[in-house]
């Protein structure tokens, strides 16, 4: 461990719930907490550190030990309930499977711990209200991964909104997306699970997660949208080799209206081969100027600098479109978007104050992916209201208003 500091920094015990998943593994405990307590922790309490000390929970001893033994990480169990009974573990982390999340965060909370978990938050916009509300009440940190935020591309595309760079901001166009194979001839890059609605599964409960926190915080909340889901590939391969029926959506294509007029249209999908820049990419135009952000790089084309095209397919085209883009320079060093988020919760949780991407807006997340396949499966317009954070108690089994994939 690295000491840029001559105070004694202050040692946190984190429950990392489902850390053997992919996610899990790769993303916040090796991209992200690792790193950190490399780096001797984040900055807390004036001069001093806080250092994050992991405890590995799952439901398989033998990929715990494996991944302790990879990691260098010493503490890890099965037992949920004794990581929860022991004081020293003041914050829970989830990234476990979504139909596991509600239970284990209600867990979390009862006993007094403060809470971060990925999204979506829970399987209805119910049970994620219910989480926000019993974390409120239990008067804990609590937080939800919105990485997209902190990605450098990203970064850069809220700098020229910061400095006015569009003038009018008039439209913003999402494209993200690439071919996930089916298994059968070459391994499929995503987890089973994700196509079958059953189990929490389709594109628009993931994405829509996303898209959610992206537009609300950079162009406007959301108020209304229409879309269309789809199971475009009906037949897949598990990790066994063994065919299934893909139920849940692996594409969807959306319109949303934001606050202030903006109107922003993003598809989604797993069963397109990329050509352009990036995995996702962000078109936004203005009155002044236009950019597009991907996951690193972000290009601008001022107005002054706009070509004025003039349309004539009997010719071919000689003037090259992508060199009248500028690439946006990066002004500061971009850490992996996971720890990023990672550490300003942990200086939440060190300031005891509220982290601003909580348990609400992962609520907010999961209610604008239900109105996606409510929209998909009425073919109408929806419009998307302010959530009730008031009171209302959940259904005891947490699956009412649960999302279901649209297939067609």
């Amino acid at each position: 461990m690295s000491s840029d500091t001559n105070a004694s920094p202050r040692r946190i015990g984190v429950i990392m719930n489902g850390v053997t998943g992919r996610m899990g593994t790769n993303q916040h405990l090796k991209r992200s907490i690792l790193p950190i307590i490399e780096a001797g922790g984040v900055p807390a309490g004036g001069d001093g550190r806080l250092v994050p000390e992991p405890v590995l929970v799952g439901r398989n001893p033998d990929k715990l030990r494996r991944l302790a033994d990879e990691t260098g990480v010493d503490a890890w169990t099965t037992d949920l309930d004794e990581a929860l009974a022991d004081e020293d573990n003041e914050i829970y982390f989830d990234a476990q499977i979504t139909e596991l999340r509600h239970p284990s965060v209600s867990k979390a909370l009862d006993a007094g711990k403060h809470v971060y978990c990925e999204k979506p938050s829970a399987l209805s916009t119910e049970r994620a209200l219910d989480l926000y509300r019993r974390a409120e009440d239990a008067g804990v940190v609590h937080g939800i991964v919105q990485d997209k935020l902190w990605l450098p591309g990203i970064q850069k595309l809220r700098r020229l909104i910061a400095e006015d760079f569009f003038g009018e901001i008039l439209s913003a166009r999402g494209d993200f997306g690439y071919w996930v194979f089916t298994g059968e001839s070459a391994p499929a890059q995503r987890p089973s699970w994700n196509y079958r609605a059953e189990d929490g599964g389709g594109i628009v409960f993931d994405m829509f997660c996303h898209w959610r926190y992206v537009l609300d915080h950079l162009f406007g909340g959301v108020e209304g949208l229409f879309a269309r889901a789809r199971t475009e590939v009906p037949r897949r391969y598990d990790e066994a080799g063994e065919p299934y029926e893909a139920t849940a959506d692996d594409a969807a294509y959306a319109i949303f209206e934001l606050e202030g007029g903006v109107t922003a249209q993003f598809n989604s999908s797993w069963t397109t081969r990329v050509r352009r820049d990036d995995l996702l990419t962000i078109q936004v135009d203005g009155t002044d100027g236009s950019a597009v952000a991907g996951l690193r790089t972000c290009y601008a084309q001022p107005l002054s600098a706009t070509p004025k095209p003039v349309w004539n397919p009997d010719a071919p085209l000689e003037h090259s479109f992508m060199e009248d883009w500028l690439e946006v320079p990066a002004q500061q060093e971009y850490k992996n978007a996971f720890r990023t988020e990672w550490e300003l919760f942990l200086q939440s949780v060190d300031a005891g104050e509220p982290f601003a991407y909580d348990l609400l807006e992962g609520a907010k997340g999961v209610q604008l992916a239900q109105k996606g396949y409510e929209s998909s499966e009425n073919r109408a317009w929806v419009d998307v209201p302010a959530l009730d954070t008031s009171g209302g108690a959940p259904p005891a089994d947490g699956r009412q208003t649960t999302v279901a994939a649209s297939a067609s």
